[in-house]
């Protein structure tokens, strides 16, 4: 997605930035610490600020006036108090489940995130990317890279937007960064040992060894200027056109124009059965169902049969398990294809669906408005009168008539490409609606359990971020593919910390404040920093030490280095490690 950076992201980063900033109140322009844990003067938390970590310190039956009185326990953006909920809502006696509720809307969030983004967000980008007849490698490391990212850098985004909650985003970055590098990378080797791609791996490790530095010298300096933070996203460009130049040079030296897959090459192997449509195209069964006679659906079979998430036939083939989780992806999966539209160029009709895609007229617009600003700009009532979601409807009704009545089910029009754009921009607001949740909902587990933004941000959030990476990578490598594997985890991250990092701190920053402030007070930032440049610096050493060939051995040592340092992690955060006083 090199030269398209512009093209492709302008739209959806600007809405993102819009997003991130959520919140009615301005921007802080104080420093802003990354994990604050210092007691402001009020031992009663009457709105002159107390940390809201030290409410689990007071009396129960004073948590709810604490928690509505301190400017510190507002959650920024988002559509639920988590906080006012499970301090005023849960009595005190039912907190554990309390948590237990938001732990499993935790892992649905997640969920959220993963179905948006692999059957929504990078269908579209893949549809965006061909319309625009871009190559293969740049199409892999700006669309591919941005759709497989995109859960990542949004949390990133939101995170950033709230001084209080950057420690999640730096903790996330650096959190997601080594448990792929060290865990996915060393799970690669030991499903399948192989000889990695020596150039392309030199390359992605030097660049991301950069942006570690850069991000380590930023926190150092505690503070991010403009310059800095535009300097993060020019380096991104810098590694497209690396990628770029070094297939151009690969294939001239091969003389034959053919290049071996990228990295970032969209026509990777995936799993097969998320290859199979859920409709009557499906792959297995397109010859043996195929009517013998020319048939022409109606709209209303068409509509019902698009708006289904289940594929009968696959229900009946596939394990318990398999089924277990469909059932608590439908409920997303039906609102999602409500509301955002697929392109899909593998298809022969496009994925044109008239009476659908006629719907989503109407409904991507109105997600857009209802989501941006948490629904503030969607309820404004123009001239005290008519509301703003009102007025999206009803043009998008109007529209959505003439598309209908102008257009057949059989052949999709020549301006189906919009649709892309549309889905594009549709799913965009459902993964930052979701992010924000995400981040709000990790803030409140660390108030209650007395945790750093950091250790959530580098444990949960990116773990929870890191899930689907790990499954299509180890399934990869056991598909036969381990260099592709091993070269999608370090050159994803790349995409990760150098436009989470760029993008939400440039999103931070106002016209009367072009510094971001950064000061960390956690001796935990320094060792996760610290651990993930030494994991760098190992694999540049010990990959070429071994002339490439990546077996069992170096798997294990990736795997205990990662166990060691969350060890020391852990430790570092419950105080049991801690600097000497001087």
């Amino acid at each position: 997605m090199g030269t398209l950076w512009v093209l492709s992201l302008a739209g959806a980063l600007s809405l993102a930035g819009a997003l991130a900033g959520d919140s009615g109140a301005p921007r802080a322009v104080t420093p802003a610490a990354l994990d604050t844990g210092s007691t402001r003067e009020d031992p009663l938390g009457h709105g002159r600020g107390l940390d809201c970590r030290e409410v689990r310190k007071h009396n129960s039956s004073e948590w709810c006036r604490f928690v509505r009185g301190n400017p510190d326990c507002r959650l920024d953006g988002g559509f639920l108090d988590y906080l006012g909920g499970v301090f005023c809502v849960f009595p005190p006696g039912l907190l554990p489940l309390a948590v237990t509720l938001y732990a499993l809307w935790l892992l649905y969030l997640f969920v959220i995130l993963g179905v948006t983004a692999e059957k929504f967000f990078c269908p579209n980008l893949s549809a965006i990317s061909t319309n625009l007849k871009l190559s293969h490698n740049v199409a892999g490391v700006t669309f591919l890279a941005f759709g497989n990212g995109a859960p990542d850098v949004f949390s990133a985004v939101v995170a950033f937007s709230d001084p209080r909650t950057a420690g999640l985003a730096v903790g996330a970055v650096f959190g997601a960064g080594i448990f792929v590098t060290t865990v996915v990378a060393g799970g690669i080797a030991l499903v399948k040992p192989f000889t990695a791609a020596s150039r392309p791996f030199l390359r992605d490790a030097i660049f991301y060894m950069v942006a570690v530095f850069l991000t380590f010298l930023v926190l150092y300096l505690g503070r991010i200027t403009l310059g800095e933070a535009l300097g993060y996203l020019g380096l991104y460009v810098f590694y497209v056109f690396a990628v770029v130049l070094c297939t151009w040079i690969h294939r001239r030296q091969r003389g034959d124009g053919l290049a071996p897959p990228g990295p970032w090459e969209p026509e990777m192997p995936t799993d097969a059965e998320e290859r199979e449509s859920s409709g009557t195209n499906s792959g297995d069964y397109g010859e043996e169902y195929r009517p013998l006679l020319p048939y022409h659906e109606t709209s209303l079979r068409i509509l019902t049969t698009a708006l289904s998430p289940l594929d009968q036939r696959k229900w009946r083939r596939k394990p318990w398990y398999w089924r277990l989780f469909k059932v608590f992806k439908v409920p997303v999966e039906l609102v999602l294809l409500l509301t955002v539209p697929v392109v899909d160029p593998d298809k022969d009709d496009l994925n044109w669906k008239r009476p659908l895609n006629c719907l989503h007229i109407v409904t991507s617009p109105l997600l857009c408005v209802l989501t941006l600003k948490s629904g503030a700009y969607g309820l404004y009532q123009i001239q005290g009168i008519f509301p703003v979601w009102g007025l999206v409807m009803l043009v998008g009704s109007v529209l959505a008539i003439i598309i209908f009545l102008t257009t057949t089910n059989e052949e999709p029009p020549k301006y189906h490409c919009v649709f892309a754009f549309l889905g594009f921009l549709a799913s965009a607001m459902w993964i930052n609606a979701a992010a924000t949740e995400l981040v709000n909902i990790l803030r409140t587990l660390g108030i209650i359990f007395q945790l750093s933004n950091t250790v959530l941000g580098l444990t949960l959030l990116a773990w929870g971020n890191s899930i689907g990476d790990t499954f299509s990578d180890l399934t990869m490598a056991r598909q036969g593919y381990p260099r592709m594997a091993f070269s999608a985890c370090f050159g994803g991250i790349i995409f990760n910390i150098l436009v989470g990092v760029g993008l939400g701190c440039l999103l931070q920053m106002t016209s009367s404040q072009l510094v971001v402030k950064l000061e960390p007070d956690s001796l935990l930032v320094w060792i996760l920093a610290g651990a993930l440049g030494l994991s760098l610096v190992f694999s540049f050493v010990a990959v070429p030490a071994q002339c490439f060939q990546l077996g069992k051995a170096y798997g294990v040592c990736l795997i205990l280095y990662y166990l060691a340092f969350l060890c020391v992690a852990l430790l570092t955060e419950f105080r049991v490690i801690g600097l000497a006083a001087a």
